[in-house]
């Protein structure tokens, strides 16, 4: 907890706790828990603006609500740090992140109110709408309701929960907390559409209480209670000039209100807790509320790191003379390509801060998209274009990119479509856990025909990855490479072409052989560099995985009776399995050390903590040198 006391919020530990209050106390509650919130984010960085704009809405879900008997489902989890300290877990909320503390969303493994798992956007819609019916179908009087932010609302999940929410029995709650952004500005079509949505409230309350009256009289059945919705959606868009995209749908739709007025929000809350069938309440909330630096620059606030809560001003360390982020080589490569090539353009699914796609976005803007939440549709839409001549580079974090996996076989390798897909945040990502641990892509991706799956050592190889994939005839071309800082201060080298499916020695040996995929290969330098020489070791950068250099790995099998593996990826499938079953099909059997993520879920901590876990640090892989 912080160093402050409240009033309020130090007398409750439970969502029970907090029902016991009068409503008129409940703003001095939100006002508490936003300042808890400031103190603790401050000191122990995570995500901050969301969770601030949400704090109302929190507080009305759970004082009108029998949490955790009645379900809420939160999506994406960034909002939800009000919600776990008023569950039980303000006093181990400094552990928030941290190795062995508490998780960085929520997860029914953790808390009872945690519903379901978050951590990749639009699924809440879905996974309630399974509670709610499970509900009927069970006989248990459980409200359902499920909250979701106007970014997640424009990925295509969140639209097929709709559309089965329409047609299934059912009394689903539906928030829309708009905020109008996602992490960056929220991009599209929905987006606009929710700007200018607007519902008359005396209209809803005379509806409300016509339909209650109704159906006390027995004359509002099902058939013709969708009868009655149909005319009246055909008569509210006739004298509103606007059609009303959920109504069209079935579901009854209420708002938009101002969902930072905590008493306002109670009170649609608890008249929404009688209405039978599906139904949607659209509150705007602001990003950041409460905190003015957050309101002001809601992007920059999302997870801003440490920061003094009195003044505002953020602990950013002077990068002056470090290695770059990969995500910034990428950014600033991708502009110098395009800017030779002009059939290259840039696709992100809602996260151009995050990969850097916004420095070509400002260079280029006509040749930039951000497609919104969307990783399906980057791909194939990325696809499309290059169909028809154009080099789409489309960069994905390698977790979320799990969501477009049928999207890569179908609309990208099975045509070997010329695009290139850059798998950010590949490999352990740290503090996020392991709902954002990129560690299936290597598995996953090189069982698929037509695709050449790499990964770059460092910045100066990233750099001639980009180059050779956008060369012709080159096919659909995945690029995977980690979050963080490279390791050269000097990366702007000049491009040259890689031939693809070759990887290179970088240290002879004749005892043992390394072979390496990715940047962990510079940790395997590390280590060599460091041990005495008792042992000749030889170390090879794969560079790919797919196609393999049968070359190397032929001269390999001929030269050492022990070879080591080593990549941040499961070892199930993974790399380390490729060069296993070249090794084998060719009758090559030396012992072989794969090492990778276990088949386990990694938790959430510091990379380097990760990596000691699972035995990928300096330590680990002295150890199989050594055995």
């Amino acid at each position: 907890m912080g160093e402050n006391s409240f009033e309020l919020l130090d007398k409750i530990k439970y969502p029970e706790d907090l029902r016991k209050l009068d409503v008129e106390q409940l703003p001095q509650l939100c006002q508490e828990l936003r300042q808890d919130i400031i103190e603790e984010v401050s000191v122990n960085p995570g995500h901050f603006a969301s969770s601030l704009g949400v704090v109302e809405l929190t507080v009305a879900l759970h004082y009108v609500y029998n949490t955790p008997e009645d379900r809420i489902v939160w999506d994406v989890g960034h909002q939800a740090y009000a919600h776990k300290l008023l569950t039980g877990r303000r006093e181990q909320f400094f552990t928030n992140r941290k190795l062995g503390g508490i998780r960085p969303f929520p997860t029914p493994l953790e808390s009872h109110f945690d519903t379901f798992a978050c951590g990749h956007a639009s699924n809440s819609i879905s996974a309630a709408l399974g509670m709610a019916v499970a509900a009927k179908l069970e006989g248990e009087q459980r409200h359902v309701v499920a909250v979701i932010g106007d970014g997640a609302m424009s990925g295509g999940l969140a639209f097929e929960g709709l559309n089965n929410a329409s047609s299934t029995n059912n009394d689903l709650l539906i928030v829309l907390n708009d905020n109008d952004m996602s992490i960056d500005r929220a991009v599209g079509g929905m987006e606009k559409y929710l700007l200018n949505l607007d519902t008359n409230e005396t209209y809803n309350r005379l509806r409300f209480k016509a339909a209650q009256w109704l159906h006390a009289k027995g004359w509002l059945d099902d058939d013709r209670k969708k009868g009655i919705l149909r005319l009246n959606n055909a008569l509210k868009s006739a004298l509103s000039h606007q059609q009303n995209i959920f109504e069209g749908m079935n579901i009854r739709y209420f708002g938009p209100f101002d969902g930072n007025d905590v008493t306002e929000v109670v009170k649609k809350l608890k008249q929404l807790k009688l209405l039978r069938g599906p139904k949607l309440l659209h509150l705007h909330t602001i990003k950041g509320k409460g905190y003015k630096p957050a309101e002001e620059s809601a992007t920059i606030w999302h997870a801003p790191g440490k920061f003094n809560p009195a003044t505002g001003e953020r602990h950013v360390s002077n990068n002056t003379g470090e290695p770059p982020r990969y995500q910034d080589v990428f950014g600033e490569t991708l502009v110098e390509l395009a800017q030779a090539n002009p059939k290259i353009v840039g696709v992100t699914p809602a996260m151009p801060t995050g990969c850097s796609l916004n420095i070509m976005m400002k260079a280029m803007p006509n040749r930039a998209f951000d497609v919104g939440i969307a990783e399906g549709h980057a791909v194939t839409f990325s696809a499309g274009m290059a169909k028809d001549g154009l080099m789409p580079y489309c960069n994905i974090y390698s977790s979320f990119s799990q969501r477009a996996y049928d999207n890569v076989i179908h609309d990208a390798a099975l045509l070997n479509l010329p695009m290139v897909l850059c798998l950010d945040r590949a490999g352990l990502v740290g503090e996020d856990g392991p709902t954002h641990h990129g560690a299936f892509d290597i598995a996953a991706l090189r069982a698929v025909p037509n695709l050449t799956i790499a990964s770059p050592m460092d910045e100066h190889e990233l750099r001639n990855l980009m180059y050779t994939a956008q060369l012709p005839n080159k096919g659909t071309f995945v690029i995977r490479y980690p979050r963080g800082n490279g390791v050269h201060a000097e990366w702007r080298t000049p491009m040259k072409e890689v031939a693809v499916g070759t990887g290179r020695c970088l240290r002879e040996g004749t005892e043992l052989a390394i072979i390496s995929f990715g940047p962990i290969g510079n940790e395997v330098v590390k280590v060599l560099d460091e041990m005495p020489t008792t042992k000749s070791v030889a170390h090879y950068d794969l560079r790919f995985v797919k196609p393999l250099d049968e070359n190397m790995i032929q001269e390999i099998g001929n030269r050492f009776k022990k070879i080591i593996t080593i990549e941040d990826g499961v070892r199930n499938g993974g790399m380390g399995s490729a060069v296993l079953e070249w090794l084998n099909d060719h009758k090559f059997y030396p012992q072989m050390v794969r090492m990778g993520l276990p088949d386990a879920f990694v938790e959430h901590g510091s990379v380097a903590q990760l990596r000691q876990l699972v035995g990928l640090d300096a330590d680990s892989i002295r150890k199989e040198i050594e055995a």
